[in-house]
């Protein structure tokens, strides 16, 4: 996915009046992606790409119906939807309207697919929007929205996401998704080969340690989590016969962190203020053996703010979900420095998340 850079500034800069209302009835319109972004969350959540892979040839919209238990009438428009977003092709046989996957649905939209985003998709669906329900609370307020979307203290940011077991899943699912896509990446954007004993703190479900040993097979990762999600990655996504991923139960804020050569935190330093990041990189930075080192992965702003649009989104995300926001390459430089760490480099992938290492 290429990063769009500074797309509202660029597209309103040289508009007259008249191009001016057009583009702002656009956004009023699609909420930059919010009917989109619905379309897919029912589909999915309704089995509309699963049943179309299942059934290895095009249905019509009563038989997507009769299978699903929709009205003929919604599926219709959904369907209909779903091809003008070219997730769903379409042909007509004797005057009669059949549907199938693009190409794009079936690896990316089907549960069964290696590259699946479905888990993401529901993620975003049934927690991520409604938190953003309440964006407006939360600017005003400046804290996160969990006790009004899910009725659960703001004062710990993880409980809204481990409020179930079926939502812990979910939500380790749907990270899991992400670095189907992104992982190697960010794992790649630095040689690791001389780190061998790597810890990966909230690793969760152990996709990210997953490219790392098989990029680098001479490494192992310790996934260093909270006791709840080690069980959870246990059980239901890390194989016990994967010898070169460990796990390790405990609060890297509150618990001593072992002595290692590299630790990887990815998606994590966003979630926390500055302090907290200082506090939490400092304990890492006093573990760490002499010449190692911390990965952070993390998606960057432009050190004028000006975007990529997707980071200043997920800054608002981090808004109304956490205490923290998404950061500058310098801005994360400078809490490394603080910690006592050096020779910070930064490498920029072109994907959502880039690569920040910063050495003992």
């Amino acid at each position: 996915m290429k990063r769009d850079r500074g797309f509202l500034s660029e597209k309103s800069s040289n508009m007259g009046s008249a191009e001016d209302l057009e583009y702002l009835q656009t956004l009023i319109q699609y909420q930059n992606g919010f009917l989109i972004s619905k379309v897919m969350f029912a589909a999915c959540e309704l089995g509309v790409f699963d049943l179309l892979s299942k059934s290895e040839k095009t249905l019509s919209t009563k038989a997507i119906a009769e299978q699903l238990g929709t009205s003929l009438q919604g599926m219709e428009r959904l369907l209909d939807a779903c091809v003008g977003l070219k997730l769903l092709t379409i042909e007509v046989k004797n005057g009669e309207v059949f549907y199938g996957n693009t190409e794009i649905s079936h690896l990316c939209l089907t549960k069964s697919s290696p590259k699946s985003q479905y888990y993401n998709l529901m993620y975003y669906s049934k927690t991520i929007y409604p938190c953003w329900h309440y964006l407006t609370d939360a600017v005003r307020e400046g804290k996160n929205q969990s006790e009004r979307a899910f009725g659960v203290s703001s004062n710990d940011i993880f409980e809204a996401l481990y409020r179930s077991e079926e939502e812990m899943i979910k939500f380790m699912s749907g990270l899991n998704a992400i670095w189907s896509i992104c992982g190697k990446d960010v794992i790649a954007a630095f040689d690791l080969a001389p780190f061998t004993m790597i810890y990966d703190l909230g690793g969760g479900a152990g996709a990210l340690a997953q490219e790392c040993v098989s990029l680098y097979p001479n490494c192992t990762v310790t996934i260093f989590d909270l006791p709840k999600v080690v069980q959870t990655a246990k059980k239901h996504f890390v194989s016990s016969e994967e010898s070169r991923i460990n796990f390790h139960e405990g609060d890297f804020f509150k618990d001593s962190i072992p002595e290692a050569d590299l630790y990887i935190l990815a998606r994590i330093l966003h979630d926390w203020t500055d302090e907290k990041c200082v506090q939490l990189l400092a304990k890492v930075q006093k573990a760490c053996k002499m010449g190692g080192g911390v990965l952070l992965v993390e998606t960057l702003l432009n050190e004028d703010k000006s975007g990529p649009l997707e980071s200043q989104l997920y800054s608002l995300n981090m808004l109304v979900q956490t205490e923290g926001k998404e950061r500058t390459s310098t801005e994360y430089s400078t809490l490394l420095a603080a910690a006592g760490f050096k020779e910070i480099e930064i490498k920029k992938t072109g994907k959502l998340y880039d690569a920040i290492l910063g050495r003992k």
